[in-house]
């Protein structure tokens, strides 16, 4: 069993499940996920009474994840819990081959309790008698309560270090971020404990493995991993898709990352204070081809350098932001600033807009995604516009200048050159921020604003919300689709990931028969 702090960004229901086959290494198919979904659902829905209702979303989520895992015979399921560990829906797991605690932070605090000790003591609940168990190291406050809790059920508690670039033999990890280093460890020591639960870490391995490096088959799965959503850079296919050998328009590149918690914020900000200053943009006068454009420009925080670009650039980097009202944007939002400073990166605007999705609502993405939706509350995108303002210009802004901002609709192009300093009460709209009504306007205006000024180059980092990181992910993958259908009549692909798509490229890289696994 895997407890993991963050959660999977979704875009369908049925994608919280994937990868469920680690061996064909496919997703499950939109009829068969279906078929499951129903019968699990109208089951549930025959049996309901007054003491036992149909469950929430998560745990009917998990109660669909179980039966499918066994309806389709899996060899290897990895359990990702939701928010806790010792009360989470997938704790009925009382005897998994393994248990693992990736790094602990001041998450879930509603539900958790507001002392890292506490948040601690909920994670360890996935710990259980005669499991092998693991961890990153944590700060002081949440180890002595692993270790307390492992000590309590007499079982070792193994504290693995970061890979190193001495255990990686050169290869380079696919998914960016230093902490990275400690959740490729993690996989690593969770999937050799299964390895040698099912009698086969030796024979595969014990001749050639050494204690300072790691299998070629692990070195594989690691540089293979991919994990949409998080430290992923995305060029804008519609921008980058047109124009042949000339640059006709300036480039357009996303950032995305689903971090929501003050460490994870931190771990995005550094990955994208080197991301931003490292990557070069792909230049449209090095682009053989649309579809070559595109494939190119879709990774997964491996930063690809292109020359040619055009000598008298104008870069701007812009924050697309929204989070839950569960969180703390007065928390977030230095913690990424100050982050970002400390690495001489500075945003020079940010945009707030809300999400598309809910968290609760099932959509497909062939769903219409409307422009806009006339009077949608934006009270709270508005509240995090002054925080933000707070955080630039030192002081509280005005409520009746944010009223003054919702007013004036979408701000003009020229929006984007001005000086943060010239923010003022007078102003029709913030220098440093806005309010759009919808991602989608955001998105459109962003690409409008590249259209007209060929030498502009920006680069929209997209974070403190896994929805608001799905909901972009949509739009633009939608465009891709459409792109290389039109081109080729190529389908997209699915990307797989997660620490969870590293464990899963690890056991899928392993490539053991079906036949040789304990199930």
């Amino acid at each position: 069993m895997l407890e993991k702090d963050t959660v999977l960004m979704v875009e369908l229901l049925m994608t919280f499940l994937i990868p469920f086959n680690v061996l064909r290494r496919m997703d499950i198919c939109q009829e068969n996920f279906l078929q499951y979904f129903w019968e699990c659902w109208n089951q549930l829905k025959a049996n309901i009474s007054e003491d036992l209702p149909m469950p929430p979303l998560f745990q009917f989520l998990t109660v669909l994840a179980f039966k499918i895992f066994v309806s389709e015979k899996v060899d290897v399921a990895i359990i990702e819990v939701g928010l806790g560990g010792k009360l989470d829906s997938t704790n009925v797991i009382k005897e998994p081959v393994v248990c693992g605690i990736t790094s602990l932070g001041m998450d879930h605090m509603e539900t958790l309790g507001d002392t890292l000790g506490q948040i601690a003591s909920h994670k360890a609940g996935i710990l259980k008698p005669q499991i092998p168990a693991f961890s990153v190291p944590q700060l002081s406050e949440a180890m002595e309560v692993l270790q307390e809790r492992a000590n309590a059920l007499k079982i070792p508690l193994e504290v693995v270090a970061p890979l190193t670039l001495e255990k990686l033999n050169g290869t380079r990890l696919s998914l960016s971020g230093d902490h990275q280093l400690s959740n490729a460890a993690l996989a690593v020591s969770l999937c050799k404990s299964w390895l040698r639960s099912t009698g086969n870490w030796e024979r595969l391995f014990e001749d050639a493995y050494e204690e300072n490096s790691l299998p070629e088959q692990f070195l594989r799965g690691l540089s293979a991993a991919r994990l949409s959503g998080r430290a992923q850079i995305v060029v804008d296919p519609l921008i980058n898709a047109s124009g042949g050998n000339k640059r006709l328009s300036g480039g357009l590149t996303f950032y995305l990352d689903g971090a929501h918690s003050p460490e994870s914020m931190y771990a995005c900000a550094r990955w994208f204070s080197a991301a931003a200053v490292e990557r070069k943009d792909l230049s449209l006068s090095s682009v053989t081809s649309v579809v070559e454009t595109m494939d190119r420009a879709w990774t997964n925080g491996n930063i690809k350098h292109c020359h040619n670009q055009e000598s008298e650039e104008i870069l701007k980097r812009v924050l697309l932001f929204n989070c839950m009202d569960a969180r703390d944007p007065q928390i977030l939002l230095p913690k990424l600033v100050d982050t970002c400073a400390s690495s001489g990166i500075y945003l020079s605007k940010a945009i707030f807009v809300p999400s598309i999705s809910a968290y609760t609502k099932v959509t497909s993405a062939t769903s219409a995604i409307p422009s806009y939706t006339p009077g949608k509350d934006l009270s709270w995108q508005f509240n995090v516009q002054r925080i933000w303002e707070r955080i630039i210009h030192g002081k509280d802004v005005l409520d009746q200048n944010l009223k003054l901002n919702a007013s004036a609709g979408l701000p003009p192009r020229e929006f984007l050159y001005e000086e943060t300093s010239h923010c003022s009460a007078e102003d029709r709209y913030f220098a440093s921020s806005a309010v759009f009504p919808s991602l989608p306007l955001t998105i459109n205006w962003l690409r409008d604003c590249v259209r007209e000024n060929p030498s502009l180059r920006l680069q929209v980092l997209v974070t403190g919300s896994l929805h608001l990181v799905g909901d972009v992910l949509k739009l633009l993958r939608r465009q891709r689709f459409i792109l290389k259908f039109e081109v080729d009549g190529i389908d997209e692909v699915a990307q797989s990931g997660s620490i969870i798509s590293q464990l899963i490229e690890l056991c899928y890289s392993v490539e053991i028969l079906p036949s040789l696994f304990q199930i």
